[in-house]
């Protein structure tokens, strides 16, 4: 399929697709899904509202026909949907994408590792958010101890996975931990990303003063490293990358509430239950699944993906204060992905 590529109103393109295969997860992070809301009894989506793994291809070739190479899966927990290295395999065979990952709290990575690794997956994004064991178990809501993830990260980076750790940081809750994580992850020589506590979804107390900016967390591992600015790998990189000069690991910086990178968002996002859409912080999406179920055309689906894309106009973390915080309705990142 020939590729058509397309820009939006800020003359973005569109790169990169994050697609969530389940609203499921194993964990309850206060963050993402805590525990107090996302109840035993919490309903989840059923099965057949969740796009198929034939659904999911298909449409990952058609974003692909329309400028995206690289693919995220995520959840949601991803390794909680049934077979998901069939699906792996499916997307490794479509056109045009060049690169696939995916973002895990690594709990399940000792079971579903390999066979991954076997269908064509290289990249794992994997969330710690400390190595304290009572805090880690306090923060995921689940008493897992963070001695298992790291346990498990092993495990994958034996058998050959690039792995990236995800650490969002929170003001009086974990900021504490940003040293000991960075000494841990850099003597791994595993990069290790510090994400500034984002207000995704409507459910996870956010306010600007339980933010730790890339700043002032820069500031502290300024104290007891020597860091250098590395250049972007492409264009639309979201993380803000340095390397320590003493071995050459890397950390890396999300900042989308301190420094926004709307500029230069190249991101759409597929929802478990298939809808398309334009911004991590948005309000509703574009029904895609309806047109794929009620017999449309690649034609026509391409067709409503670029008028979605090319009406596109999302800066919200530009635009971001404490009441469009408060007052925004947004979708939660269990459906969204992250």
């Amino acid at each position: 399929m020939t590729t058509i590529p397309m820009r939006d109103q800020l003359q973005r393109p569109i790169r990169d697709l994050r697609i969530s295969v389940t609203d499921r997860c194993n964990f309850r992070c206060t963050y993402c899904m805590p525990k107090e809301i996302f109840g035993d009894d919490f309903p989840f989506l059923p099965k057949q509202e969740l796009l198929s793994f034939e659904e999911i291809s298909r449409v990952a070739r058609l974003f692909a026909s329309l400028g995206v190479k690289k693919i995220r899966l995520t959840g949601g927990e991803p390794l909680l949907r049934r077979d998901l290295p069939v699906l792996v395999g499916m997307l490794t065979e479509v056109e045009g994408i060049e690169d696939i990952g995916l973002t895990t709290n690594g709990l399940l990575l000792k079971q579903y590792a390999q066979p991954l690794y076997d269908q064509g997956l290289r990249r794992l994004n994997i969330s710690l958010d400390a190595l304290d064991p009572e805090l880690f178990a306090s923060i995921n809501g689940r008493g897992i101890k963070p001695d298992l993830i790291l346990e498990n990260i092993k495990h994958a980076r034996d058998i050959g996975f690039q792995i990236k750790v995800n650490m969002v940081v929170q003001k009086g809750m974990n900021d504490q931990e940003i040293l000991p994580m960075a000494a841990y992850f850099k003597k791994q020589g595993i990069m290790l990303c510090f994400i500034e506590f984002m207000d995704v979804g409507n459910d996870n107390g956010w306010s600007f003063e339980r933010v730790v900016t890339k700043k002032e967390i820069y500031e502290r591992m300024a104290s007891s490293y020597e860091l250098e600015p590395l250049e972007q790998h492409y264009y639309g990189e979201v993380a803000k990358r340095y390397r320590y000069k003493d071995n050459g690991a890397e950390v890396g910086f999300i900042t989308s509430v301190s420094e926004s990178f709307c500029s230069s968002c190249t991101r759409a996002r597929l929802s478990s239950d298939g809808k398309m859409y334009t911004c991590l912080f948005a309000s509703q999406g574009y029904d895609v699944r309806e047109l794929v179920r009620g017999g449309a055309t690649d034609e026509q689906i391409l067709a409503a993906i670029r008028g979605v894309w090319e009406k596109r106009a999302d800066r919200y973390s530009d635009e971001r204060t404490e009441q469009t915080a408060i007052r925004r309705n947004k979708i939660n990142m269990s459906y969204i992905g992250g």
